[in-house]
């Protein structure tokens, strides 16, 4: 045994050998155990006295595996993967690995891009690209497919959870293992090239992370043999405050707890450059039932802790996009941390798919003016400060379908299917707040979404006008062309709204002027209008930019060609919309 280490957690490579460091508190000796040829080599670590054990072992190089053995207060020996190992055999029953932190990032330089500009698509890298129905999909099958996002506009993944989990499969939000990137997907090295890759076409990289619960199989779960009331032990709270739907609370007050997740939010930043988090379920950090909860069951540690994550992220990489999944619309979530807010930049608008499912008058359900407030709704005054979509792993799951799927149940490509999903997500790359696609929902893809069932690229070309649509509006939405300014900018005026006709129009603007102005007017009617009547904002006369009912997005739509309007004295309009309709409209 060597020198003793202070300043790290986990195994680092050292001149020598590996340097190991644990926290266990109530255990009454550790060990760690080498594996070198099929035997392990046991060295006892050395406690400092703190909780902490530590010690260095010569001659052990990257690529060996470990675990610690700890003797219990009560006379049990547990063995336990290290809750920092950077990899791990295989996510279920593995042994941790000790990884040479070095990697050539060929000197990529992550791209900056404004929250107005932002394009995100949300990617599953299981599902994503799979070879074919049996082989899940990696990182690197995923890098397969960026020049096709590339091409669709998208600039940023937001890619849901990496980290090791149970059965090696699922959506990633039942976490085993955080510092550990998951085997089957590619492990570390997998994410570290895929980020690369995506960085080297110009796309940024965001995160989900799960700090709302682990898995109650997870080797934290009692770690060092202590517990109260037969709960979590030293990594969660061990009252009522432990329980979730899901599996045990952190314990948010304790501070070795607090460093390990924080310690978690440096490693993505720092050792995999990952652009920006998505925090799963903040509301269920803060609060001890969730939603449901209310002030006596809030949890302040946590609220102090998502402060503590986002001002260490915003420190360590000042163009990070940390968002916040919360569900509650607390506009705190997103206000600085000197008025008191938690510092995001963003939480994920969670009204914005179910008012558009209404729209889809399922269920006879009448138009109301829910559209026009989810459009107009902000968080302190802020327009980008929500991720918009029309549908996200959990709209399109949890019991429910794709919004295709729902427009025409059993047949998601029928012609008000591909409609409908155009309208919807015309609507959403016009709106105020950065827009996601789902993956697959630009080609009308099927079905619900799950951890199994593969993306049908076929539909690219089957729908390619679909995806040309898509390639179109996500031009407009970045002013690709220089004539739509104004969906880069933050206002909205919602200035028609016509519930009978379900007919909404609205008006985007930034500085304002020609090629600034944007119309945006939707039929959700499954009625055509010869000449629909409305009055504008800004006289004078406008040009056509889109029109969801060309022909060259669907040979089957039932086109309407104009091509400009010109306001009379009143600022009226009179313009023909095709059924289930979108038209955007700007000035030269």
């Amino acid at each position: 045994m060597g020198h003793q280490t202070t300043h790290f957690l986990g195994s680092h490579l050292s001149d020598s050998g590996v340097d190991f460091r644990v926290w266990a508190p109530f255990a009454e000796s550790v060990s760690v155990l080498i594996n070198t040829d099929f035997n392990w080599n046991e060295s006892p670590l050395e406690s400092e006295e703190n909780g902490y054990w530590s010690g260095s072992i010569d001659d052990v190089k990257a690529g060996k595996s470990y675990k610690y053995r700890i003797h219990t207060r009560d006379g049990q020996t547990i063995e336990r993967n290290d809750p920092r190992a950077r990899q791990l055999t295989v996510s279920d029953n593995g042994d941790s690995v000790v990884v040479d932190p070095g990697y050539d990032w060929e000197d990529t330089v992550p791209p900056v891009i404004p929250k107005e500009k932002q394009i995100m698509y949300e990617l599953h890298i299981g599902t994503f690209n799979r070879p074919d129905a049996a082989t899940i999909g990696t990182f690197y099958t995923a890098i397969e497919k960026i020049d096709y996002l590339q091409s669709l506009g998208v600039n940023t993944i937001e890619l849901m959870p990496v980290t090791s989990m149970a059965t090696s499969n699922g959506w990633g939000y039942a976490p085993n293992h955080i510092f550990s990137v998951e085997n089957t997907y590619g492990g570390r090295r997998g994410l570290l090239d895929f980020v690369k890759a995506c960085h080297k076409k110009g796309i940024s990289v965001v995160l989900d992370v799960v700090y709302n619960h682990f898995s109650n199989q997870t080797e934290l779960w009692q770690f060092d043999g202590w517990s109260e009331n037969g709960r979590g032990g030293i990594y969660f709270y061990n009252d009522e405050r432990g329980d979730t739907p899901w599996g045990g609370r952190p314990d948010y007050g304790r501070p070795e707890v607090r460093q390990f997740i924080l310690d978690n939010v440096t490693m993505w930043l720092t050792e995999y450059h990952i652009d920006g988090l998505r925090i799963d379920s903040t509301i269920y950090m803060r609060n001890s039932k969730g939603s449901d909860g209310g002030n006596d069951t809030e949890i302040p540690d946590a609220w102090s802790l998502l402060q503590d994550m986002a001002k260490l992220a915003h420190k360590i990489y000042p163009h990070v996009l940390m968002i916040a999944e919360d569900n509650s619309g607390n506009e705190y979530i997103t206000k600085s941390i000197s008025e008191g807010g938690a510092g995001y930049d963003a939480q994920w608008g969670l009204g914005f798919p179910y008012t558009l499912r209404s729209m889809l008058n399922i269920g006879g359900s009448q138009p109301d003016d829910s559209l026009a407030k989810e459009l107009t709704h902000n968080f302190n005054g802020q327009g980008f400060q929500k991720v918009i979509f029309s549908d996200s792993h959990d709209t399109a799951a949890n019991g429910s379908v794709r919004i295709n799927e729902a427009a025409t149940p059993g047949n998601a490509g029928s012609v008000f299917a591909r409609q409908f999903g155009l309208l919807a997500n015309a609507i959403m790359l016009t709106a105020p707040g950065i827009p996601m696609l789902l993956q697959g929902e630009e080609f009308m893809q099927e079905g619900n979404f799950n951890d199994w069932q593969m993306l049908d690229w076929a539909k690219t070309k089957q729908f390619a006008g679909i995806v040309l649509a898509h390639q179109h509006l996500i031009g407009l939405r970045l002013d690709a062309y220089g004539n739509t300014t104004g969906l880069t900018g933050p206002s909205i005026n919602v200035f028609h709204q016509d519930n009978e006709n379900r007919v909404i129009a609205y008006h985007r603007w930034l500085n304002g002027g020609v090629h600034d102005d944007v119309i945006v007017i939707a039929n959700f009617n499954d009625q055509r209008f010869k000449s629909y009547e409305l009055v504008l904002p800004i006289a004078g006369t406008w040009q056509v930019r889109f029109n969801s009912s060309w022909k060259g997005y669907s040979p089957d739509f039932n086109e309407t060609k104009p091509s400009t309007v010109t306001t009379d004295s009143s600022n009226r309009i009179n313009i023909e919309l095709a059924d289930y309709n979108i038209v955007i409209l700007s000035q030269d």
